[in-house]
């Protein structure tokens, strides 16, 4: 959930490249941040609670000596945000310097110990425990590399973690499990780790994966990879075909807005999935008797559509199951006739990784559907769908939920004709539908934008709405309520429209708004009748609608309007697009920063 950096360099300038790669991985976490350099064997830090522009005013995190260093910007899970609790934490006799993101699940126990041993603890972080840990193991004797190898041997849980020894002022050492971590270079100019590309992107796209269960030392002279048995790894580079742009806003206000409207050519690459890769995880769902979708949050939403696809393009049934509660709903449920389609941006998200590990070991076989190539979930697949939304540095997810829905469908379609439900003629056909969908998706971006931002004038004030839907719909709903929720911090719930009379209806009185998500569907004339009863009640109703819907037009106070797709089968995916502009203006009515909402970080790698 945080992000760390560390950083080699010949070229001097060591605090400005670790705070302008801070300043890159800040969406990962931003309640406080912290850098550490050696210069003339002595570790220099510098850290304090805040943004790290409010950071860098007070302390000048650039003012900082030498030419090696390693810097945090963290999420706070042990330990209230705080100066003492930020990141880097050190050994007693301050030699040592440590960042980490995860979840050191036995930290207790270790403290208790270390502290019994005479150690001095300053923090209310599991993270501290990990300076004191080599620091024993260097007083006991052994070499650098082996007493940070016996050391992350001791810890349990999730941990991405560089290491700084005031002793040895020209390398980092890093380790891994479950948390992410990338290593970059650039000649012998520059060596990097990163929680994420984009913090080194501007310098180098030439990246090395670090995996589960290794340990790197990295210096100028180049980078040495072993496992936890010491054996020594061979990892090739890899060119990484992103640019620096792509991590960037690109002229508009915030990242959320350019990863909008990002997203009909987001969409367009992901449809390019090779078909070869749709086969091979076809071939595994087709030879299942049972498949489960699992995921989080934006995520959790996709798998609602999908499991809608499947059954109304390839007759087949599956579920969806919240990660986080994967193992007690599934409990004595999964064996090796089950697969299950683990969905997530980062690839790194942990209660989607834990559910997939519980249903691996009792013998399912697990598609990934990830924007992250090497991520821990798609390492432990088996077999990925890759989707291509680039970087999305927006803690809401938008362009990464559309580019799952277009995975998905891809999927349900080339099931559905390799299950004989439908003929290679008509495959072709849903691959027109869905490949006219980035076009759309343009159309409302250019046509809606403006309508949808001033239709918050009137709406901005409101406490509380309710988003209604039917079919795929309602799945669309309560992502567009989650977004309001997420950055506009107004109440919004998402709901299936039949049954709001089972309980939200109660909550209407004059003036309540009201979502509809209101294609021209099979659900049309139902969606009309929830709209009826809603505004007998007083309710103002806003309806995304097909442009030509005079119909449902009539009776809704605000509308935005969808180009005509009538028979496009696909075309309830494209709805969600105002419903992202409107909690992004929301959310810029109320004065508030759509990249940052309060207590939320983009890529959730804690349980």
């Amino acid at each position: 959930m945080c992000g760390i950096v560390g950083v080699i360099t010949a070229e001097g300038g060591v605090g400005e490249v670790l705070s302008k790669a801070l300043k890159r991985l800040e969406y990962r976490g931003y309640d406080s941040v912290g850098v550490a350099t050696v210069n003339e064997n002595r570790i220099y830090i510098k850290k304090d609670k805040g943004k790290i522009d409010e950071v860098n005013e007070r302390l000048d995190l650039t003012d900082v000596p030498g030419l090696i260093g390693i810097g945090h910007t963290r999420w706070a899970t042990h330990g209230i945000p705080s100066k003492i609790n930020s990141h880097p934490h050190c050994d007693c006799e301050n030699r040592i310097a440590v960042v980490h993101n995860g979840i050191i699940e036995n930290y207790s126990g270790l403290k208790e110990r270390l502290t019994r041993n005479g150690h001095k603890f300053v923090s209310e972080t599991d993270t501290e425990v990990v300076p004191h840990l080599i620091e024993e193991k260097l007083n006991n004797g052994l070499n650098t590399f082996t007493a940070i190898l016996e050391t992350v041997k001791e810890l349990k849980g999730s941990y991405a973690i560089a290491v700084l020894i005031a002793d040895y002022p020209d390398r980092i050492y890093v380790a891994r499990n479950e948390s992410p971590l990338v290593i970059g270079v650039k000649d012998k100019s520059y060596v990097f780790c990163a929680s994420d590309i984009p913090a080194f992107l501007p310098i180098t796209n030439q990246v090395i994966f670090l995996y589960d269960g290794e340990v790197a030392e990295l210096s100028l002279n180049g980078v040495a990879i072993r496992n936890l048995n010491g054996e020594i790894i061979n990892r090739e580079i890899l060119e990484m075909d992103l640019t620096p742009e792509m991590a960037k806003k690109g002229g508009f206000p915030h990242f959320m807005l350019k990863e909008i409207f990002e997203q009909p050519k987001a969409l367009k690459n992901t449809l390019r999935i090779d078909e070869g890769r749709l086969i091979e995880v076809c071939k595994i769902l087709n030879e299942c008797d049972r498949i489960i979708f699992t995921s989080a949050g934006t995520s959790f939403y996709a798998g609602l559509c999908g499991k809608y696809f499947l059954a109304n393009l390839s007759r087949t049934r599956s579920e969806a199951v919240i990660s986080s509660e994967f193992d007690e709903v599934m409990k004595n449920i999964i064996d090796e006739r089950t697969t299950v389609v683990a969905i997530s941006q980062s690839g790194e998200t942990s209660d989607t990784i834990s559910a997939a590990k519980y249903a691996k070991r009792l013998g399912a076989k697990i598609i990934s559907i990830s924007n992250t190539v090497g991520s821990s979930l798609t390492r432990l697949a088996d077999a990925t769908i890759y989707t291509q939304a680039g970087p999305e540095i927006g803690v809401a997810a938008t362009k990464t939920f559309l580019v799952q829905l277009g995975a998905l469908s891809l999927i349900s379609c080339k099931l559905a004709e390799f299950k004989a439900v439908i003929n290679r003629d008509e495959y072709k056909k849903l691959l027109n539908d869905l490949n006219s969908l980035p076009e759309i998706i343009q159309l409302i971006l250019d046509k809606t934008e403006r309508e949808v931002k001033a239709s918050t004038e009137a709406y901005h004030n409101s406490i509380s709405f309710l988003y209604l839907g039917r079919g795929i719909n309602s799945a669309v709903a309560m992502e567009g309520a989650l977004k309001l929720k997420e950055i506009a911090y107004i109440h919004a719930e998402g709901y299936a429209a039949g049954e709001s009379k089972h309980g939200p209806i109660a909550l209407i009185n004059q003036g309540f708004p009201v979502v509809f998500v209101a294609p021209i569907d099979s659900t049309h004339n139902k969606i009309i009748g929830n709209i009826m009863e809603m505004k007998a009640r007083g309710a103002r109703i806003i309806s995304v609608i097909e442009e030509e819907d005079k119909e449902i037009q009539l009776i809704s106070d605000t509308v935005f309007r969808i180009p005509k797709a009538t028979d496009n089968f696909f075309k309830q995916i494209v709805y969600i697009v105002p419903l992202q502009l409107f909690a992004y203006y929301m959310a810029v009515r109320k004065g508030l920063d759509p990249d940052k909402p309060r207590n939320l970080a983009k890529a959730v790698t804690v349980a």
